[in-house]
């Protein structure tokens, strides 16, 4: 396959997707499924939203929904590299807000997530992006199994962190830093070509009712599945945290590494990971001066996402999840 600039001869942009899903995980992994912009070429479940097997047999069932059932996907690590792990309250008992449905026929393949990654990226070197939606664990497995990863992989996009304002999961800690804080850590002082799409940008990706019920009226097996989880999801919004309608985290995400135009501002920060603090554990601390300052971290800055065309995403997910071909 010949490649320029991490694009392959037909034009799409190969990633490897690491994930936790979770609902707005599936969204996301649909809405790729059908951006014709990137191909899925792996995927490793991640320790996040649930269990990692649970994770893995998800990643199965929705390749399996949308025809990509030569897509492996493999277990990555069962916990977070220095503690338990948390299991998020919002996806309902199967992760997938009990449209799960019957396992897949298929397996996980026999070799880690991190193996994965890393044989991929010594085969294709420069051409792979990852789509990171959920604890950082396995890019970090990763890197320490081959420290040139950094050079290998074309690019980095995660979901994770917050800046400018508060985390959803301690005060000051979004939930995908706050889960493995040490592996968030390794992976953005490492050098990846990386960028980050903090609680910042998408706590601003909102689906209302009125879009939700726009799903809910098309036949498509997608849609009636996302329709499914998605009246789970606003439930536990209205429920729980008194919010209409649902966020769409991972969805913008994963929009942003298929579409990089959908961020239309971005900064450039040196961004360290607080480990030790009683109260600020998984805090994204960062640069906030408008010069890198001789005392900084000495580290590659990362691009942070903080503003995107969210109009845009919601047109494109809802064309993705009704089985339209995305409008550009």
């Amino acid at each position: 396959m010949s490649e320029a600039n991490g694009v392959a001869a037909g034009g799409r942009r190969p990633i490897v997707l690491d994930t936790d899903p979770g609902i707005d995980d599936a969204l996301a992994i649909l809405y790729l499924a059908a951006a014709p912009e990137v191909e899925i070429v792996a995927v490793g479940a991640a320790p996040g939203n649930l269990p990692t097997a649970m994770a893995a047999d998800n990643a199965l069932r929705l390749l399996d929904l949308v025809g990509l059932t030569d897509v492996p996907v493999a277990l990555g690590a069962h916990t977070p590299l220095s503690q338990p792990p948390a299991i998020s309250r919002a996806h309902g008992e199967d992760g997938l807000g009990g449209a799960a449905g019957p396992p897949s026929a298929r397996r996980p393949v026999a070799h880690s997530a991190a193996e994965q990654l890393v044989g991929l990226a010594r085969r294709r070197p420069g051409e792979l992006t990852v789509v990171a939606l959920g604890p950082l664990t396995n890019l970090a497995l990763a890197l320490l199994l081959e420290r040139d990863l950094p050079r290998l992989l074309r690019a980095v996009v995660w979901m994770g962190g917050a800046i400018h304002r508060a985390g959803n999961r301690t005060p000051h800690a979004e939930f995908n830093a706050w889960q493995d804080p040490e592996a968030a850590e390794l992976v953005l002082a490492a050098g990846f070509d990386l960028t980050m799409v903090p609680l910042d940008v998408t706590e601003t990706a909102r689906a209302d009712r009125a879009w939700v019920a726009a799903v809910a009226a098309s036949a498509d097996p997608r849609a009636r599945f996302a329709s499914r989880m998605l009246e789970h999801f606003v439930d536990f919004y209205a429920t729980t945290l008194g919010i209409e309608g649902c966020l769409l985290h991972d969805p913008l995400a994963a929009a942003v590494a298929a579409t990089p135009a959908l961020a239309t501002t971005c900064e450039e920060r040196e961004v360290t990971v607080e480990l030790t603090g009683t109260h600020t554990r998984g805090m994204l601390v960062t640069d906030l001066r408008p010069t890198i300052h001789p005392c900084g971290y000495a580290r590659r800055p990362v691009r942070v996402v903080v503003e995107a065309d969210v109009s845009r995403l919601l047109d494109r997910l809802r064309h993705a999840l009704v089985g339209a071909a995305l409008p550009a």
